[in-house]
């Protein structure tokens, strides 16, 4: 089913992407949410960076909004209205497979973790680039390989290496085929999980630069999972901090990098080393970090 509003086109006074109260749960477990009561919203043109410890629940947020989520769990509650430039407000969570299948890939985009896990390794990248615009665009012969070609140019990557498997290029090569692959179409959301985790820190700053000038070239609202609150300095315009499934805290990036509020964004900060090597670094400990704890109890705890 599509949820539509009487609004027909973008409008600058709405956000592009807006989570309200989402909520998932193991289908075994219902009452056991992974992720519980999370909204927060991305401007067209503006990155939101969600940060936290790994099974925070930030991947499983991403893959609620792109409808990919694994058959042993649920979205159990909350909607996700995605600002369609064309159809209006779309609550993504009501949308039927084929629905949602025509918006992946054109409209919203990801970048998954592991590149060398998502791509296909017995398919070339120019084919694996060309099946989006195939599919949602119609682009055949030569119009395709032109438009293959200019994406690769548009990443980094000499045109040549169209004929190339993935195995036959570096991870950086391999992380700017996800990019290209997801940017084919021109979506107006583009989700990046973790994109340059496994990349050293050379190849981290070059992608980091060619996803912040591809957003603002096209104008996309950009969804970026990371525990590198470095990242987070470099490119983030809002921060979402995730823990045990919710958020604990949320605002501009200075707002959370210099003013942090909750016990758990100044545990992480503490936890990050500065230039000199002076700051002496504090590891996070969890008894500190119990839910049932009174705030001021775990404030004067960590500082």
């Amino acid at each position: 089913m599509t949820v539509k509003s009487s609004v027909d086109s973008i409008s600058s006074g709405q956000p592009l992407l807006q989570l309200e109260h989402l909520s998932v749960a193991s289908k075994k477990l219902p009452s056991h949410c992974l992720v519980n009561d999370v909204s927060f919203s991305i401007e067209a043109g503006k990155t939101t960076c969600v940060v936290g410890e790994s099974g925070s629940g930030k991947s499983l947020t991403a893959l609620s909004v792109m409808g990919l989520l694994s058959k042993q769990l649920q979205l159990s509650s909350g909607k996700v209205l995605f600002n369609d430039a064309e159809l209006g407000i779309l609550d993504l969570a009501h949308l039927d497979s084929e629905s949602l299948r025509k918006i992946r890939g054109a409209k919203i985009a990801m970048i998954f973790q592991e590149p060398m896990t998502s791509l296909n390794p017995v398919l070339t990248i120019g084919y694996q680039i060309g099946e989006s615009l195939t599919t949602h665009l119609g682009l055949k012969g030569a119009a395709l390989k032109i438009r293959i070609a200019s994406l690769l140019e548009m990443v980094g990557i000499p045109v040549d290496r169209a004929n190339s498997y993935p195995d036959e290029l570096s991870g950086g090569q391999r992380q700017r085929v996800m990019i290209a692959m997801s940017i084919a179409c021109e979506p107006q959301l583009l989700i990046a999980d973790e994109p340059t985790t496994a990349l050293d820190v050379t190849v981290q700053a070059q992608i980091l630069k060619l996803l912040d000038s591809l957003k603002n070239r096209m104008n996309m609202g950009m969804l970026f999972i990371t525990h590198d609150f470095g990242v987070v300095a470099d490119i983030a315009d809002n921060v979402v901090v995730m823990f045990r499934g919710k958020i604990v805290e949320s605002g501009t990036k200075s707002d959370v990098l210099n003013y942090p509020q909750h016990p758990y964004t100044k545990a992480l900060l503490a936890c990050v080393p500065d230039v000199d090597g002076v700051k002496p670094l504090q590891p996070i400990d969890y008894r500190w970090l119990d839910e049932l704890s009174p705030v001021g109890v775990l404030e004067e705890e960590l500082q």
